[in-house]
């Protein structure tokens, strides 16, 4: 049962928050009412400090995102050893040449209603970039350094009972402190909890389902209780399972015999168990209540899933006693036109279209992720390597987590596991990512103690980290102390490797970064290295790569041919801010061009050929490049397919080039493309025609040359929205020609306008050398697309994005606001 609460009560709280716990336990998402100040300024603690003065915001916020871009924000002269670089260079792009450098204040009012005698209350941060110091009416609470991390502090001794109590934060970023764009601010949510003396605390519970079978799981709670003072009535804590349905399916009751922070474990049996996987990502929730005497004293909810997985020497990675591998991407914290400032719509959107591609897995790159992306992992179905720390004690960068590891790591792989270890969507942990450490004596050591840290917190999944330096790390044994080893970009060492190591299997934990730019094909078309243009883009044709990666289909090979690898996370899912490779020292590149999608979630042709491999659940036809060239008339234009037909046939204007199969016989994209290289181009159209193993036709994809840019089309990903300020949908705006075929290199300036229940929140296009900000209603647009974001405000009605252009017709899409479903 959960709290009815009054808009009195709302008012009284002055959090104009929501209430999401129950009646015993009052959960509030502070997200409203603060004001933000750039800079240090003295005496912004204190409770008598006029803010008034400062920015009104709404959490989650990221205070760098609105830019401007400059070259000179963090240009950082560093030799990057991770790309094979022998001299430092100036990098004006690293972080994404956003101003996230500095210190920034917030502040709001708090007043708590029901606190007194009896109460606990504590603050819980789901992140905060970074160097957080806390205060409640002028004392400081605490502090936490990483700014990915989650953490909380008991504020009962500082709050003020019946009275407006003052929250401040401080935050400070330094320079060369990162590798790429970190955010800056309270960009996750923040979090006030009140309880009785007695209760729950944070992260309080473990669950694990030790046994399995199609007749019953055991289902194992271990839930820690805490006490201020000793407990007048007797103590019991009664834990209920519910299934999806919400119907009970098993329950407990466990006489509880001293509350000193003391763990009490309960066993409980669910009958004929729903399984979680990728494919049925089926959750139960255990609902504990706790009680002295016949008060109920709080009341705690442990969603979970029942789920075996295994690594076998001999079989490999299985998931419920079914072997699979790893369709896995890495991403990067960053939600482009959004900065780091956590959104769940946004979050939704990437995993729906990742989905779409057949992924299954995430590694979240470098560092924990935001819980949000944690619970919809175990809702959508995704399988999680959740990660910890881009450096250990030797540095990568001037200002890194090197000077905090000594004091600190223990800390923070605590919070990160006792955080996320009840969710069946994580599989394991990674303790780490191409740390110099693997090269350094004892650094065998150093992996072993922290991969025992994590083990003592959660010994029910295997430890992992991204390594690079193979050679090293075989030899000084970082490699066999790990769980699973992990290599970044060794696809033609896989063999080796397994040969000298004691595990039986490895793990493909970061792969190919090829790079691209969605719909920019070059000329002539040949596999490359490095390779750099004047425009700073990269070719969508997918063969090029930096000196250290690899094309797709060359991890492709290792991964069909070679059953000890347990699969693979493709460096990334989705293009992020900073890290400009090829071009980390050519302003004004400063996002990157490794992504499937790009920086406003558009897939790039890539997007099809990780699709073709990895969906099996629907077939994949994908033509490339596009086919309005003008001035190319009678040049070689080589056409790509991607394709989960094993042949297709071309045609240019009705005439056929010829049928191509895939071969396992040639180079790796003979493997896994049908490539037709010496096409001559001339308008028209080109189509290609698949046929299946039997030889039938049955599908065509057809590409026409474009007219001149004649209107604007809008498609929506979403037309329906929750009315809480929070929620998005994503419009894309395509030049179109009179025909309504994409004008393929349009880069007509758009303007956006939103009227009724929603505000324009920001726009992309996916050009990363583009210095346009993203918050302002208008983009040129990038190959002919742009996307635009819309929020809803707190008001349900209908909402109108029109999008026009100089010179196009313009265009209006229609969504709709409503106010979110009541919680029961």
């Amino acid at each position: 049962m959960r709290a009815q609460v009054t808009p009195l009560f709302l008012l009284l709280m002055l959090l104009t928050s929501r209430l999401t716990v129950a009646q015993v336990r009052q959960e509030y998402v502070l997200d409203t009412d603060w004001r933000f100040m750039k800079g240090d300024v003295p005496d912004a603690a204190k409770p008598n400090f006029k803010d008034a003065g400062w920015q009104k915001v709404t959490i989650p916020h990221d205070w760098a995102i609105y830019g401007p871009f400059d070259g000179n924000n963090d240009l950082q002269a560093v030799k990057i050893e991770q790309n094979n670089e022998q001299k430092a260079t100036l990098k004006a792009g690293r972080t994404g040449g956003l101003p996230f450098i500095g210190t920034g204040w917030y502040r709001r009012t708090l007043s708590v209603p029901g606190f007194g005698a009896g109460k606990r209350a504590v603050l819980l941060f789901d992140g905060a970039m970074s160097n957080a110091h806390v205060f409640v009416n002028g004392r400081e609470v605490g502090s936490w350094p990483y700014g990915y991390n989650s953490f909380s502090f008991d504020i009962t001794s500082f709050l003020q009972a019946g009275g407006n109590n003052t929250l401040a934060v401080r935050l400070q970023n330094q320079a060369e402190s990162s590798r790429w764009y970190p955010g800056a601010g309270l960009y996750r949510n923040v979090h006030l909890i009140v309880t009785n003396d007695v209760h729950i605390p944070v992260w309080g519970t473990y669950l694990t389902t030790p046994e399995i079978n199609t007749e019953y799981a055991k289902v194992r709670l271990k839930t820690k209780v805490e006490a201020a003072t000793a407990a007048t009535a007797p103590l019991r804590l009664q834990t209920e399972i519910h299934d999806a349905a919400g119907q009970v399916v098993a329950t407990v009751t466990t006489p509880l015999a001293a509350t000193g922070g003391q763990e009490f474990e309960q066993n409980l049996v669910v009958k004929a168990p729903k399984l979680w996987s990728p494919e049925t990502p089926v959750l139960y929730t255990a609902y504990s209540k706790l009680y002295a005497g016949e008060e109920l004293r709080d009341e705690y909810s442990t969603r979970f899933g029942i789920r075996s997985f295994r690594f076998d020497a001999t079989k490999g990675f299985s998931l419920n006693g079914q072997l699979r591998k790893f369709k896995g991407v890495c991403n990067h914290h960053d939600l482009g036109p959004l900065g780091a400032a956590i959104n769940v719509a946004a979050l939704r959107r990437q995993l729906t279209l990742l989905k779409e591609m057949g992924c299954d897995a995430i590694r979240t790159t470098h560092n924990m992720p935001a819980p949000e992306l944690v619970s919809l992992c175990d809702e959508m179905g995704f399988m999680l390597m959740v990660e910890s720390f881009d450096e250990w004690k030797t540095p990568k960068v001037k200002n890194g987590y090197s000077q905090y590891f000594d004091q600190w790591a223990e800390k923070d792989l605590v919070n990160m596991v006792q955080r996320d270890r009840n969710h069946p969507s994580v599989i394991m942990w990674s303790i780490g990512n191409e740390v110099p450490d693997q090269s350094m004596p004892g650094g065998n050591k150093l992996a072993k103690q922290l991969q025992d840290i994590v083990h003592r917190e959660d010994p029910s999944r295997p430890v992992t980290a991204g390594m690079d330096r193979i050679d090293d790390a075989i030899k000084n044994n970082f490699a066999s102390v790990l769980d699973i080893p992990g290599f970044n970009y060794k696809p033609h060492r896989y063999p080796e490797a397994h040969s000298k190591l004691p595990q039986g299997f490895l793990l493909g934990s970061e792969t190919a970064s090829t790079v691209s730019s969605r719909g920019v094909y070059k000329f002539p078309v040949v596999v490359a290295k490095d390779k750099k243009y004047s425009d700073n883009q990269s070719s969508s044709y997918d063969l090029e790569a930096c000196n250290w990666s690899q094309t797709p289909d060359e991890e492709f090979v290792v991964q069909d041919d070679l059953p000890y690898v347990l699969g693979e996370f493709v460096w990334t899912g989705f293009d992020y801010l900073g890290e400009p490779t090829p071009y980390d020292e050519k302003w004004p590149s400063h996002s990157s061009y490794f992504g499937i999608m790009d920086l406003a979630t558009m897939p790039k042709d890539r997007f099809y050929l990780y699709r073709a491999r990895w969906n099996t659940a629907s077939p994949t036809l994908h033509l490339l490049p596009h086919w309005t060239w003008p001035g190319r008339e009678g040049q070689t234009t080589p056409v790509f397919c991607y394709t989960s037909y094993p042949s297709a046939e071309l045609f240019v204007n009705g005439k056929s080039q010829g049928r191509q199969t895939k071969s396992t016989t040639g180079t790796p994209q003979a493997r896994y493309r049908l490539m037709w290289n010496e096409v001559k181009y001339e308008p028209g159209s080109i189509k290609v025609v698949a046929y299946d193993a039997q030889g039938k036709a049955v599908a065509e994809e057809e590409v026409k040359t474009a007219g001149k840019p004649h209107h604007i089309k809008l498609v929506a990903d979403r037309t329906n929205l929750t009315a809480d300020g929070h929620d998005l949908a994503y419009v894309t705006a395509r030049v179109e020609d009179a025909q309504g075929n994409l004008c393929p290199e349009a880069s007509n300036q758009l303007q956006f306008s939103v009227s009724g229940a929603g505000r324009f929140r920001a726009a992309a296009n996916g050009n990363a050398a583009s210095l346009e900000l993203f918050h302002e209603p208008r983009m040129q647009a990038f190959q002919g697309q742009v996307v635009a974001l819309v929020q809803a405000t707190n008001q349900a009605g209908p909402v109108q994005l029109k999008v026009a252009g100089k010179g196009l017709k313009s265009a209006v899409i229609s969504l709709k606001t409503e106010q979110p479903a009541k919680q029961k």
